[in-house]
């Protein structure tokens, strides 16, 4: 066997070890968590969300995160920074990959101290390749399948589907949470006109 083969089955192997480890970890943490039914629906159902519910106008929570090399990525990372953070269910799948790129292409016309992320509980691994297949290099995009404490952090863990709500959010260089846009249905792009509104009216307000 070649090194190029064995290098391949030990990556095959590391990957479904972290999903295994991941789905082990999301099913201990919905044995523990707060849950409430929500608005939001899959299809015609709505979805059960677990963990603490964000309050708008109120310290933005931390939260633990990794990028593309499994490197820790927390709030406290942008303090100082105005943040705009696109939640999306599934990254590689139609609307997550339309919000993901809409964003994207906005980065460009932000000021510095604006920063845009996609976080989503996806494995670095996917999030990797989909970012290099749609030329995705604006804004980082991020993994909260290692803890899942994004999510149970921001109240947007989807029950029984180890997946976020779609939703847009905004903190602003303070660390409050300012603005969340909680998508009604799991198959909707948000209404990006809404949510940059209010984006460029903290950029105004931090002026």
């Amino acid at each position: 066997m070649t090194a190029l083969s064995h290098l391949s089955i030990k990556l095959l192997t590391l990957i479904t070890l972290c999903s295994f480890s991941s789905s082990i970890a999301a099913v201990d943490l919905q044995a523990k968590l707060p849950e409430r039914l929500s608005l939001i629906k899959a299809g015609n159902k709505n979805v059960v969300l677990l963990g603490s519910k964000a309050e708008i106008n109120k310290k933005a929570a931390n939260f633990k995160v990794v990028d593309s090399n499994f490197k820790t990525v927390t709030l406290a990372d942008f303090k100082g920074k105005t943040l705009l953070i696109s939640v999306v269910p599934s990254i590689d799948t139609g609307t997550c990959s339309l919000q993901t790129k809409r964003f994207n292409n906005e980065v460009a016309g932000l000021p510095q101290q604006v920063v845009l992320l996609t976080i989503s509980t996806d494995l670095p691994f996917a999030q990797k390749r989909f970012c290099q297949q749609e030329q995705v290099e604006e804004m980082a995009v991020l993994s909260d399948a290692v803890w899942r404490d994004f999510g149970t952090n921001y109240g947007l863990l989807i029950k029984d589907m180890g997946i976020l709500a779609r939703a847009v959010l905004i903190i602003d260089n303070k660390g409050t949470l300012v603005y969340q846009q909680l998508v009604k249905n799991l198959a909707t792009e948000p209404d990006y006109t809404d949510a940059l509104n209010a984006l460029n009216s903290v950029i105004e307000k931090n002026k």
